[in-house]
């Protein structure tokens, strides 16, 4: 095993050229290829290659080709180069999470939105709002509630975006590609086994976007990993706190055992009214101070919150 902050990059760890950012012009490209290569760290575990990459806040050109890509407004704070990503050396699989497609998969319709009731409520703490909310309050989630679930593909070949709503995209590729596909299973991520004190051998955590919500909460979606000798595992979050409104959390786990190379993708969101989440922690016996302290801190709030969706899936890659 070997560990390198000199990364597969580019083209990339998946054979994927990263995405490059701009200032204000098109031929004006930042950050510079030795600056990819030295944000990114690797660390070869078993047949598998493991990469993150960390950079600055996307700047105005990224920025603005990113809005006209997606089709929505972005929120403040874009890390638009920064990946988190496993290649399965032996077949060129591979998956990543990164900031375009977990943005792609941000709800463009009113089928996800906040309803009614939640955009009242987000209105009323609104000073200066004088138009009357329908049916929601913009015509895309400005939640940022992703549902983005990981990209997988093959090195070298054109990527699919998954999400958790039933549905993945995937462009036309220039030929046809069998893709290792993750199968629903009973099994379930061994935690005892990831409670261990087993040295850890690589570890980063990633920031993929964050907004604040115009001062009334802050959507963030993130991603840490960690590895071990034997296994490791990639917890991507989504943490969405409106203030008076609602909680919640959507949770993706990528597990891999080096013995046996299977991967186990594991979903969960979960989600509370703020008031019961609130009513809880003052129940609990915390001091005001406190409360407002732990509504900064998901992994707090992650046993107030109740289960909305579950599941876990599988495949080998022996």
């Amino acid at each position: 095993m070997q560990s390198s902050r000199l990364p597969p990059v580019p083209p990339g760890p998946t054979g994927r050229p990263p995405t490059i950012n701009h200032i204000n012009d098109l031929n004006e490209p930042f950050p510079t290829r030795d600056a990819l290569q030295a944000a990114t760290k690797s660390h070869s575990q078993g047949n598998f290659t493991i990469s993150a990459r960390k950079l600055p806040i996307s700047k105005a050109g990224a920025i603005d080709r990113l809005t006209e890509k997606i089709g929505i407004p972005m929120p403040e704070m874009i890390f638009g180069d920064n990946i988190v990503s496993i290649l399965h050396r032996p077949s060129k699989w591979y998956f990543e999470f990164n900031t375009p497609d977990a943005l792609d998969a941000v709800d463009k319709t009113d089928k996800h939105m906040l309803k009614v009731a939640y955009a009242r409520d987000w209105e009323s703490t609104r000073e200066g709002t004088t138009q009357s909310i329908k049916e929601v309050v913009k015509p895309y989630d400005w939640s940022y509630s992703t549902t983005y679930a990981g990209t997988v593909g093959v090195a070298g070949q054109q990527p699919q975006q998954q999400q958790f709503d039933g549905s993945s995209s995937c462009e036309a590729a220039s030929s046809p590609i069998v893709l290792p596909q993750f199968q629903p299973t009973d099994k379930k991520i061994p935690i005892q086994l990831l409670k261990r004190r087993d040295p850890i051998l690589f570890f980063d955590e990633v920031v993929l976007y964050e907004s604040e919500l115009d001062d009334n909460g802050i959507s963030m979606y993130s991603a840490k990993v960690r590895v071990h000798q034997q296994r490791m595992l990639i917890l991507c979050r989504l943490f969405m706190r409106l203030d008076n409104v609602v909680v919640r959390l959507r949770d993706t786990r990528i597990y891999v055992d080096f013995e046996t190379d299977e991967v186990m993708r594991e979903y969960t969101a979960k989600e509370a009214k703020f008031d019961d989440v609130r009513r809880k922690l003052a129940m609990s016996g915390r001091l005001p101070d406190d409360i407002t302290v732990v509504l900064r801190n998901p992994n707090e709030l992650d046993p107030l919150l109740d289960v909305v969706q579950h599941q876990t899936e599988a495949l080998c890659l022996k």
